[in-house]
This record gives C-alpha cells, structure tokens and sequence, in this order.
C-alpha cells in the first residue's frame, strides 16, 4: 500500500518541540546512528516522536522495557495516526514456566504454559503489516529481540490471490496447509480454513474478519471480506494476501533437509555422552529427538519446535536468530530504511543487554543432561553486540539517559525542557528537619488563605503527635 503517515492532533507542537523535532529530523538525513531525546516528565516526547515520523515517512519499530508501557505507547500511536498501521507485538504469553532441569535435585520442569490468543493475533498481525505496507509504526517490548521464524520463509509462505487468478481449489488448499492453517469445517476460527464446492472460506491468524474466494473452474471468480460468525460479505476485493498462521513455517523440502541435520547431530550428541560414559543422557537425548523428528515429519510440526530453529532456518552454528528486527530489514531490503525508538533507553538498554546470559544459562544445563541437542542454544535472545549491529538508526528516548546512549552521542543530545505549555518545573527548596512540623503548618495556613491546595507525601511509619490546629 502507498499509504503515508498522517498525524492527527488538534495540538501543533510548541514549548521546546519544534526545534527539538527539527534537530532529529536533521540528524537522521545527514546519517547519525544514534541520537538521544531527553525530555522532562510532561513534556511531550511521544508527540515529539509521532511529529518525526509524519515528517521522516519511515517504518518505524518502537521498543519499550515492558508490556503496561508498550500498551500505553500503542493506544497513543494509535490515536496519533488512527488511518496508518499502528501493531501491538509483546510476548504473548499470560503464564511462561520455560523448560528447565535442576541437576541437584534431578527435577526436570516441561515447559508450560498460557498463550493468549488475542495478542497472539497481534504479533502476527503486526508482521503482516511490515510486509504489507510502508506506513507501519509497531509498538514492541524487549522480547522482540528473542528468536522469531525466517522472515524470507515466512514472505515465501505467504499466498498471493488476485480476482481473475489461475489458481485451483486444490492448490489454496495445499498451501493453507503448508502455511499452518487447519481445516474446521464445523470449527471456524482463527487460523483455520472450510471448504465446500468451489468456495473457500479462510480466517486469518491476524485478522478479525475471514475472506471467501470463490471458484469458477480453477479460476478464482470473487474474493470477498465476510464477518465470519454471519457469513455477510463486508466489502469485495480484487487481491488478498494470506500470511502464515505462525511465524515458524517451513516447506516440506527444507523440513526434510532440516531432519538430516537434526538426525546427524542427535547421533553426535549420542556418541559425545556415551564416550564420557553418560548412558541415561545418551539414551534420553536420542528418545526425545526421534519422536520430534517423527512429528514434524507427519505434521510439520512439534512442541518445542523453536529449539530446531537453527536447522530449519538453515542457519550456521552459533549464528544470531532471525527477529522481528528482521522483519524490518527484510521488507525494506536496506539496513537503514526503517528508524528504532528506544523508549526509557534507561530501563530499556539494560534489559537488552541481559537477556542472553539468562536464556543461556537455563539452557545449557538442559543441553548438558541430554534434554536438548545442543543447537537448542541458537533459538535465543540477541546478543548485546548483534542488537548493536542492526541499530542502524536509532533513538533513544529517557528523562534520565544512561551512560550507554550518552556514549553513543559523546555527551549529546535533543532536549526538551520547556513543556507545550510554557509551565517549567516548580522551585524545589529544601529545609532543615528542625521544626519542620511547625514550618508544615504554617505553609498550609499560607495555601489556605491564597485558597490554592497542598500535597503531602510521607513515610507510612512516620506518625508524630501534632497539635490541632487553630
């Protein structure tokens, strides 16, 4: 789509936001990397932000240290540009027990776990949308630096139907399928297909109304948006893409591919722990990758299929995951066509950079006891140094930048200090503790008599005796 962005606000910038706005814009046409925006609470820098992108005309990526400030940031954006795409993409996980052994106690913990369905749909949605259009901002949490599916895989999987198409039933059929889609013709829900005679109805993963594309021969006669509980057509369209139902799909060549790969390691895995006289690992780690092997061979598809991301993706050994980062750079086809904003880079930035070690620790004590192939260790976080090398232009948003961003620009940066509203932060004075009491209430007899108000704030354990007033 050829859609731009367009910000809607009844507010112009004002206070210290032009010049501010007109600084980054001016820092990211002349190339730097990096640049810091540091702005008082109240401010504006969200509405700072929202104006740079209007005028940049840049995909944008956002990442913020959690889901309650990621959710505030995409209601906003939303507000800012409410006819461009605005995508939500957190974990979409209500409970996460990961996968994990404890070797002095020799409990081994399955992975358990809650997904939520509705974000689900989001985060695919908002991969869509990357590929789909220019005019996308996505609001994400640091867990979009974790290991996603191959981004070409998943453009590759993608199915492109157009009005008038050669293009057979059987065929739609095939690469629903493919694309992890599942066939409910009594069950329709999201990521499932029905068929019957020569019309097809799909419900997108990500989408909250189904298509229906109808047949003449193998000719595809209308393709239309229908509400799927009552099946009334919304409107007729001309073209409709179908993105996978999950962001680990592969064809059936590279999966047969892949299984060569993971049989060859499972083998050296076997004869590693054998040598070191490891007969129970051995044996466990070779039952355990022989039945996954056995499912994904029958139905593409096995509980913790993540950990084999590495030979799926047909990636090197030791080699960085694909991440929603890669999304970005994958639809641009550049390295610099989209922008990244750090919110709280403060919090943020420390977040990233520890998220690895982490991950890695849980895993290679699984690794160790036979539970996972050692390949399981590629489907992880980025490291600090691979997330610094697709920052290629980056902002980071804080009241309190952190040494890091402060590095990154020798001690620069955009301020905001004046808010929209010409109000600066009040005079802060700071009195002697002695007869502070006595001093409390004589400044609140002074609030009473302009008829203005006062707020206290106070330990919860500092109760003293006052006298009443008079």
């Amino acid at each position: 789509m050829d859609n731009k962005f367009k910000l809607i606000s009844p507010f112009k910038p004002a206070g210290d936001q032009p010049e501010a706005i007109k600084e980054l814009i001016h820092g990211v046409k002349n190339g730097n990397g990096h640049q810091v925006l540091l702005g008082v609470t109240g401010s504006g820098k969200t509405f700072v932000v929202a104006n740079l992108i209007e005028k940049l005309q840049k995909p944008t990526l956002i990442i913020s240290p959690n889901k309650i400030l990621a959710a505030q940031l995409y209601a906003e954006f939303k507000a800012f540009f409410p006819n461009n795409a605005v995508e939500y993409f957190v974990s979409y996980y209500d409970y996460y027990q990961p996968e994990a052994y404890i070797p002095q106690s020799d409990t081994y913990i399955e992975k358990d776990s809650s997904i939520n369905e509705n974000i689900e749909r989001l985060r695919l949605k908002a991969t869509s949308s990357v590929f789909e259009r220019k005019d996308v901002i996505v609001v994400a949490s640091v867990s979009c630096i974790y290991s996603l599916g191959s981004p070409d895989e998943y453009k590759e999987m993608c199915v492109i139907l157009k009005k008038g198409q050669d293009f057979s039933r059987e065929k739609l059929i095939n690469e629903l399928i493919a694309g992890r889609y599942q066939r409910g013709d009594f069950d329709f829900k999201r990521g499932s297909f029905r068929a019957k005679g020569d019309t097809i109805e799909i419900f997108p993963a990500y989408l909250e109304t189904a298509l229906r594309v109808e047949f003449f021969g193998d000719q595809i006669e209308r393709i239309s948006e229908v509400n799927p509980i009552d099946g009334k057509v919304i409107t007729r369209k001309d073209n409709a893409y179908i993105f996978p139902a999950s962001h680990f799909v592969i064809s059936l060549p590279k999966i047969e591919s892949a299984l060569k790969s993971i049989e060859q390691e499972m083998h050296q895995s076997v004869a590693k722990f054998k040598s070191e006289g490891k007969l129970i690992e051995a044996q466990r780690i070779e039952q355990r990758v022989r039945y996954d092997m056995e499912l994904m061979k029958e139905t593409g598809i096995c509980p913790g299929i993540e950990n084999y991301s590495r030979q799926l993706s047909v990636r090197a050994a030791g080699s960085r995951p694909y991440t929603l980062i890669d999304y970005f750079r994958s639809s641009s086809g550049s390295t610099d066509d989209f922008l990244m904003i750090i919110d709280e880079s403060h919090i943020g930035i420390p977040q990233i950079r520890g998220m690895y070690e982490g991950d890695k620790s849980r895993k290679q004590t699984l690794v160790n006891f036979g539970f996972r192939l050692p390949s399981a260790l590629d489907n992880r976080p980025l490291r600090f140094n691979e997330f610094e090398g697709l920052c290629s232009q980056s902002i980071y948003v804080s009241a309190t930048p952190g040494p890091y961003e402060l590095n990154k620009t020798s001690g620069e940066f955009v301020e905001l200090v004046i808010r929209p509203t010409g109000l600066v932060d009040p005079e802060v004075v700071i009195k002697p503790i002695k007869n502070q009491i006595e001093d409390l209430i004589m400044e609140l007899k002074n609030c009473v008599a302009k008829k203005t108000r006062a707020l206290i704030t106070t330990l919860t354990n500092a109760y003293q005796k006052i006298y009443a007033p008079t």
